[in-house]
């Protein structure tokens, strides 16, 4: 194995001046306990006739509870229960498209994501792809779609991921992992209601938790760092140290997080994450290692280029018991490693924001193996 070089310290924010981008926002969002019952009231005006459904993609874990009682249903609506035990895939976006445009005689009048990030992720897609041709795999990039989705609410029951307020929605695809990022990815509505997170599982809980909070590690480190998101980050990392370190009460903590993560996922809007995030996406590519979990094994070992954040992550792992799973490249073989290391090297503007545009000169395949094999 050849010698790495010496990775350099970053230097200051390198966002050079003008022409910036308009980034687009999260119009309208409502926060509070109970304002999931709002839902029906923001929906009518939407409405464009009856033969127009709205679609709404739910976790299947709300299969039979009350929260499936409280979703407004109309006319010929219908509720589409889906499992987000794995994470989302094009093919399914493009199933999930085909199955309501041969169903209804009209497009729907709007697409309600109720989960986490997957079915967040999922309802955005599905929102784009009704109103544009092709595969969901061919806009896996930045800037390809072409036509504005179809109305789209989105409703997160976990905090962390930023899906909610995020310009991407990350799908495996047959090629790659990677988002599709466009202005058109956005949601026109957002309902944070903090009474949804209760029942959440304690290890889900931390590790989408942990997700937000590496966003802000790695965007308040990287090289595309700027006010903007430093502004933001700042916020969401305060956030989360006080979830994840203090005592506070479970209303509270519920509060803060969902917080957190909408802080967080803004961070990144005029900025990226960085290492974790990269290195994750060849976990789930290849192993389909869902993205939380999946960034927590890898951020474990990256003190050489996060020090400090790291050692936080092992003090917020040691407070709240957490045990992550070891050997999951224990057997893996070289192509697979490959795989994942191909996977990973794809992500670019990511490495850019973690070690400036010379990344290429400090990160080999060599390295990431090493990293990987840890795991």
């Amino acid at each position: 194995m050849k010698q790495d070089k010496e990775i350099p310290l970053k230097e200051a924010a390198k966002i050079t001046k003008g022409p910036y981008r308009n980034f687009p926002m999260v119009p309208r969002v409502v926060f509070g306990p109970g304002s999931f019952d709002q839902l029906g009231e923001i929906l009518g005006p939407h409405r464009s006739s009856p033969d127009a459904p709205v679609i709404f993609l739910v976790d299947d874990v709300f299969t039979n509870s009350a929260l499936i009682e409280r979703i407004p249903v109309q006319f010929n609506d219908r509720t589409i229960l889906i499992s987000a035990d794995k994470e989302p895939k094009t093919g399914q976006v493009d199933a999930l498209v085909s199955q309501i445009k041969e169903d209804f005689k009209e497009l729907p009048s709007a697409v309600v994501g109720i989960g986490g990030g997957t079915l967040l992720d999922l309802a955005k897609a599905v929102a784009i792809m009704l109103n544009n041709e092709g595969s969901s795999a061919k806009y896996q990039g930045w800037d390809l779609v072409h036509n504005p989705a179809v109305y789209h609410v989105g409703i997160p029951t976990i905090s962390g991921t930023g899906a909610e307020v995020s310009r991407t929605t990350v799908l495996l695809g047959p090629e790659k992992k990677l988002g599709i990022n466009s202005d058109f990815t956005p949601f026109d509505q957002v309902v944070l209601d903090p009474d949804l997170l209760q029942g959440v599982p304690k290890e889900q809980w931390f590790y989408t938790g942990m997700d937000c909070y590496i966003h802000c590690i790695e965007s308040l480190n990287g090289t595309y760092l700027n006010a903007f998101s430093q502004s933001y980050g700042e916020k969401a990392l305060e956030l989360c140290e006080e979830v994840f370190l203090s005592d506070i009460s479970a209303s509270e903590s519920r509060d803060k997080l969902m917080m957190a993560s909408w802080h967080g996922g803004m961070s990144i809007a005029y900025s990226q994450v960085g290492v974790a995030h990269a290195m994750s996406y060849g976990l789930s590519y290849l192993l389909g290692t869902r993205h939380g979990i999946g960034n927590c094994l890898v951020f474990q070992h990256l003190g050489e280029f996060y020090p400090e954040g790291v050692a936080m992550f092992k003090k917020m792992m040691k407070k709240h018991d957490i045990q992550l799973p070891k050997g999951i490249c224990e057997h893996l073989t070289d192509e697979q490693y490959n795989t994942m290391i191909k996977v990973s090297l794809g992500m670019v503007p990511l490495w850019e924001n973690a070690l400036g545009k010379d990344w290429a000169k400090y990160i080999t395949p060599e390295k990431l193996k090493s990293i990987y094999q840890k795991i």
